[in-house]
């Protein structure tokens, strides 16, 4: 199947090709899917995409006039394609939904680790031959009540690592998950008193339009002043803005994320010789109660190869005229 890979990173194509073992053709640009770009997939039966690309209606249209037929996301989320459009069109869509939950739960455990025990304050510390302990006293995680927004595949991992630091486990979701309150003595309730009795909130919840801003000025006056956000899943699922406040009034301690809501045309690109005109981007970046990493969660090898396995198997699913495992459509 004739293929073009959006949005193909120097760090991603190897483990597409080596996947691919010569059964598609395929075509990589470095460059995102938008209704500028969508131009280039004329002549092509299928096309992958990553989080950054933009599969809104408009863009579907566009896509499904010049002749593709099958869309195959390198990630979980789909939150940027508009799928009933794409049914509607007739559009094939599947994702990688398995391709890494550890990858994801790690990261967050090591922001986690990483705003707690003042990593980075450290780091730029002794870069100065400057070795005083006053700028770094963090706390013990254990006995420490985290409270983890979504208990899906990535939730229920980030959980069961915090298990082995003897932490107070709570959890909200729209579904529980009985091993995780058996096994691993997770205890459910609402969103606010979550909130008020966490020390740390980590966020594992896709983007749709109940988690968008779910975290706004209104939920986060519940937390405590001491506690700590971490968000591995979308920007939009917090009002930046709002988290910002909370940091400048003390409500909240500490922000650590690996996602941002305005990411897209910035996040995996260098910009250090064309920084971008965004003002709540450089707040995030020089306050001192934050850190901010670049959607790097997904980057390892494990889970670039299978995100590049599975997309070679969504395509050949539909070569083959089957449905893939993972189709949205």
């Amino acid at each position: 199947m004739k293929t073009l890979i959006y949005s193909a990173k120097d760090f991603e194509i190897p483990y597409l090709e080596k996947a691919n073992q010569n059964t598609h053709t395929l075509h990589f640009t470095p460059e995102r899917l938008t209704t500028h770009t969508a131009m280039k997939a004329v002549g092509y039966d299928a096309i992958s995409i990553f989080s950054a690309d933009d599969a809104s209606p408009n863009v579907l249209e566009k896509l499904k006039a010049f002749g593709v037929s099958y869309i195959t996301l390198r990630s979980a989320g789909y939150d940027n394609v508009n799928i009933f459009k794409a049914q509607k069109l007739g559009l094939h869509v599947a994702n990688a939904a398995d391709y890494s939950p550890h990858a994801i739960a790690e990261h967050a455990i090591t922001l986690l680790l990483a705003i707690n025990r003042k990593i980075i304050v450290a780091n730029k510390q002794v870069q100065q031959y400057d070795f005083t302990l006053s700028n770094l006293v963090g706390i013990d995680l254990k006995g420490k009540t985290i409270g983890i927004i979504g208990t899906g595949r990535i939730g229920a991992v980030i959980i069961k690592i915090l298990h082995g630091f003897e932490t107070t486990i709570i959890a909200t979701d729209i579904a529980q998950n009985e091993d995780l309150i058996h096994n691993f003595g997770v205890t459910y309730m609402p969103l606010q008193e979550l909130c008020k009795q966490s020390d740390v909130v980590i966020l594992s919840v896709p983007l749709n339009a109940e988690t968008h801003h779910l975290m706004d000025k209104e939920t986060l006056a519940y937390m405590k002043p001491s506690a700590y956000l971490i968000n591995v899943a979308r920007g939009a699922i917090v009002d930046t803005k709002a988290v910002l406040e909370s940091l400048n009034t003390n409500v909240l301690k500490g922000y650590a994320t690996d996602v941002y809501a305005h990411e897209s045309g910035i996040f995996f690109y260098d910009r250090s010789s064309a920084k971008p005109n965004d003002l709540l981007l450089d707040q995030l970046l020089q306050h001192p109660n934050v850190i901010l990493t670049p959607h790097q969660a997904f980057a390892t090898q494990e889970a670039l190869t299978n995100i590049a396995t599975t997309t070679m198997e969504n395509l050949t699913s539909w070569e083959q005229g089957k449905t893939p495992k993972n189709e949205l459509t």
